[in-house]
């Protein structure tokens, strides 16, 4: 008989981005986690440094952004673009990093070494019951079917005392980084979409420069070759430095420099400006190429993310963002399933969306990396047909301003499946509004647009978006129009969303009465919270007496739409109208756990709305739904509080 081995829902290699918001996520939500990493601490100082905008978001929603903040990191808000001069080098302009068409809370990149964004997902793992266990490696794994519930054997040695040490999972997590041990052992190819063809430097340190723009994120083209500026925490600066390129007669993609090598060519680059360095903090050789992995899983039990399946230039700041959003996409699924809400089916969804995100970025950094590393005309070699016309903007620029809803991280847009409804959905309920068709303005698929109301329990102004955390459960968002006119349509969505069989009373817990009184977003399942947003003023919505007692029950989620928008001048609901809603009637959206839009239903009178909604959700949920499904207590009889 086999040895019994130890118990895990999940063993996580390579303490990373994907990694760490994965294994925080996990033990958050009450799994029992086996955490391994290879190195002996957290990262020191240096790797990825760029947190973006849509990011940043997402770690306010899980209550770390302002762990990230107090460590003071830079901020970028413009990038200056400078080119070739007779004399050296001119700055040609400056953009924005995050426009203000993107409408972003934080409209710039955080900029912060990897080792202190590590160390506050650490902190937050370590409240929660889980720890990085280091130096461990994996050294081999198979998934046997042996056990059923924990099908994954996993095993792995201590670096520095030569233990060994055998455990089960029911799933095996790789954020190893691009020479990941699962990936080679799977024998899944990376597709790299272009050779080699250049060679950089990246050098962190505290530097002296007469450059003006040295607090900013620049993009440096010169005739003696190209540098990116990036603002860095206690006075560093990043700066990436181009040491080789395939157009070199003597090319060689392995080519390495030392660090007075490279100081040597910013100098150069910079001129007529002088910089000087203080120290050097950390200092590393990279070339550029673009790949990715053919799979993301085989099984649906041992999965891959982050720079195990896409690498790329770092130059555009996505590496760890687009991390972040694949360990957060995976988590809310993994959990779904494992908590027994959702069919295991939904874990393909994974694949399908994050390899399509990862495509995008490597079509894009190609092209960008490629036009970073092209040397341009000096000012003296362009020629204009008109000296007094302004000069036209070069292909790099015009590529930057193209591609900054996507570096923004607000550009990620997952196509329509069984989540993000479409015409095609097996949801096919007439009620069902869509961006194609103009009824909405959100597209499934895609974030939650911003929005400024006041919440009703304490006249707080808040970012409706925000309201609700990351905590595995979907969002339902009733924009309940003027109560007014709309008060039947209200009370009839809360009457249908009651009865049994709907989505909602399919997952109530067992005893709602165990529930705290001050729990505030899901005491009643928790699989779902509801938010209730009216075209009122605060002082006219009394909760208890205006709104049904499941919406009321929401205390701190009911909120006035009564916050004048700039965008929308003329608008008496502001959130209403952004999203596209009829101000009096309103909708009701479908928010993901991760905060995409999955779904879009007209606020109506009667049973249609939950009627499309018990469609929607029993396209994926593990129970089954409506007048077959097996009759569930009603709230009334189970005096809810």
């Amino acid at each position: 008989m086999a040895a019994a081995h130890e118990r895990y829902d999940a063993v996580i290699v390579g303490a990373g981005p994907f990694g760490l918001l994965l294994s925080t996520c996990l033990a958050r939500w009450g799994y029992k986690i086996k955490h391994i990493d290879n190195r002996p601490e957290p990262t020191p100082t240096g790797r990825a440094d760029g947190i973006q905008p849509r990011s940043l978001d997402l770690l306010r929603n899980m209550g770390l952004k302002r762990a990230i903040m107090a460590h003071d990191p830079a901020k970028v808000y413009e990038v200056a673009f400078w080119d070739p001069s007779k004399d050296g080098i001119y700055r040609t302009g400056t953009w924005a990093s995050c426009p203000r068409f993107i409408d972003a809370r934080y409209p710039f990149t955080t900029l912060l070494h990897q080792g202190l964004i590590e160390r506050v997902f650490i902190d937050d793992m370590e409240k929660n019951g889980a720890k990085v266990q280091r130096p461990w490696t994996i050294t081999g794994f198979k998934n046997d079917g042996w056990d059923s519930t924990y099908p994954v054997e996993v095993n792995l040695e201590r670096l520095d005392g030569g233990v060994t040490e055998t455990v089960r999972a029911k799933y095996l997590f790789d954020g190893e980084g691009a020479r990941s041990f699962v990936r080679t052992q799977l024998k899944i190819p990376i597709h790299h979409k272009d050779p080699i063809a250049h060679v950089w430097g990246v050098m962190d340190g505290v530097v002296r420069t007469d450059f003006p723009d040295i607090k900013m994120k620049c993009t440096i083209h010169s005739d003696a070759g190209s540098i990116m500026v990036i603002p860095r925490e206690n006075n560093m600066v990043r700066l990436y430095i181009q040491i080789a390129s395939s157009t070199d007669p003597n090319w060689d993609p392995r080519k390495t420099a030392t660090v007075e090598e490279v100081q040597t060519a910013a100098k150069k680059i910079l001129k007529p400006y002088y910089i000087s360095w203080d120290r050097v903090e950390w200092y590393s050789v990279y070339p550029i190429g673009q790949g990715i992995a053919e799979r993301y899983t085989l099984d649906e039990r041992v999965f891959m993310g982050g720079d195990v399946c896409h690498t790329h230039s770092p130059k555009a700041g996505q590496g760890m963002n687009t991390a972040f959003l694949d360990a957060q996409n995976l988590a809310w699924k993994i959990h779904a399933v494992e908590s027994g809400f959702a069919e295991r089916s939904i874990l393909k969804s994974y694949e399908s969306e994050r390899k399509a995100i990862a495509e995008n970025l490597l079509n894009f950094d190609a092209a960008y990396a490629k036009l970073f590393s092209q040397r341009l005309p000096s000012a003296g070699e362009v020629k204009t047909a008109n000296a007094d016309s302004p000069t036209e903007e070069n292909q790099f620029v015009k590529t930057f301003k193209a591609s900054c809803e996507f570096t923004s991280g607000y550009g990620v847009a997952y196509n329509e499946n069984i989540f993000n409804w479409s015409p095609s959905h097996p949801a096919r309920s007439d009620l069902f509004l869509s961006e194609a068709q103009g009824t909405t303005n959100l597209r499934t698929g895609r974030i939650l647009s911003n929005a400024n109301v006041t919440r009703v329990a304490d006249a707080n102004v808040v970012h409706l978006e925000q309201e609700i955390p990351l905590n595995g459960s979907f969002r339902i968002y009733v924009f309940g129009g003027k109560p007014s006119l709309n008060m039947q349509a209200i009370n009839d969505f809360a009457s249908n969303l009651t009865k049994p069989g709907s989505f909602y009373t399919a997952y109530l817990y067992k005893d709602l009465e165990a529930i705290s009184y001050h729990e505030k977003h899901n005491p009643h399942s928790a699989f779902f919270t509801l938010a209730t947003i009216l075209n009122a003023r605060r002082s006219d919505i009394e909760p208890e007496k205006l709104l049904p007692h499941v919406l009321a029950r929401y205390r701190t989620h009911i909120y006035a739409d009564d916050i004048w928008d700039a965008n929308l001048p003329e608008a008496k609901a502001a959130a209403h109208a952004k999203m596209g809603f009829n101000q009096d009637r309103g909708a009701v959206v479908i928010v993901r756990p991760d905060g995409y839009v999955g779904c879009v239903v007209r606020l109506v009178e009667g049973s249609g709305s939950i009627d499309a909604l018990n469609e929607y959700f029993g396209s994926f949920v593990a129970k089954q739904l409506g007048r077959s499904a097996r009759k569930t207590v009603g709230f009334e009889e189970r005096a809810m509080l």
